[in-house]
């Protein structure tokens, strides 16, 4: 069974766990881009960020993108982009500088969706932040390269430290059984076309493996 609380405790797992969230986190240099895109999930910080990052002139217009899904129905019941459009306004982003894309289901919807979005708007970005949990900046990045390649990801995250974010979001299992599914599909994702390949090292490998060892399976295609 899943470990649900002081996993961390245990010296393993804890290696484990900050070997994944080393892996996935790709430390981009926050830079001017033409458009910042928030990847729907059930992390608000995610909207947080992107309205730090607005307004500090990284980007003049945001894109959220994401409909619903069993982990954030009860969270966002009207749909995780528009909870965060209404979090970031509250936060101080114009409304008219947010725009909205409600239907995307999966990471390589909310990059398709949100070129359509944007096409549809007259834009035509040459660069891009993607704003999303830290565990999945890998996962964005290399999905985007493949569907968008004539653009330029910026991968972007709340800056937590690993225990803080698991803090933050209050459950420590879930955090570690994201870690590993976001793993997973690394590989997965690039043999089934949906993303570009990314290098892993043999200690992420071990790590990934440690983990499911241990119960932590939930996020496992």
């Amino acid at each position: 069974m899943t470990r649900t609380g002081a996993a961390l405790d245990d010296p393993r797992i804890a290696q484990a766990v900050e070997a994944l969230w080393d892996y996935h986190n790709l430390r981009h240099e926050p830079r001017r881009t033409d458009v910042g895109i928030g990847l729907g999930s059930h992390d608000l910080s995610v909207a947080t960020t992107a309205a730090e990052l607005y307004s500090q002139g990284m980007f003049p217009l945001i894109v959220f993108t994401g409909a619903n899904s069993p982990t954030t129905a009860q969270r966002f019941p009207r749909g995780e982009a528009v909870h965060y459009r209404e979090h970031a306004v509250a936060l101080g982003v114009p409304a008219d500088s947010i725009l909205i894309d409600d239907a995307a289901t999966n990471t390589g919807e909310n990059i398709t969706n949100t070129r359509a979005l944007l096409a549809d708007a007259g834009q035509t970005p040459r660069a891009v932040t993607l704003i999303t949990r830290p565990y999945q900046q890998r996962r964005a990045y290399a999905t985007c390269r493949k569907l968008w390649p004539d653009v330029e990801p910026v991968c972007a995250a709340t800056p937590l430290p690993l225990a803080d974010y698991i803090a933050s979001i209050g459950d420590e299992a879930r955090v570690i059984n994201m870690l590993v599914g976001d793993t997973q599909r690394i590989d997965v994702y690039a043999e089934r076309g949906f993303a570009i390949p990314q290098p892993m090292s043999d200690d992420v490998r071990d790590a990934m493996s440690l983990l499911v060892s241990e119960g932590y399976t939930q996020r496992l295609i």
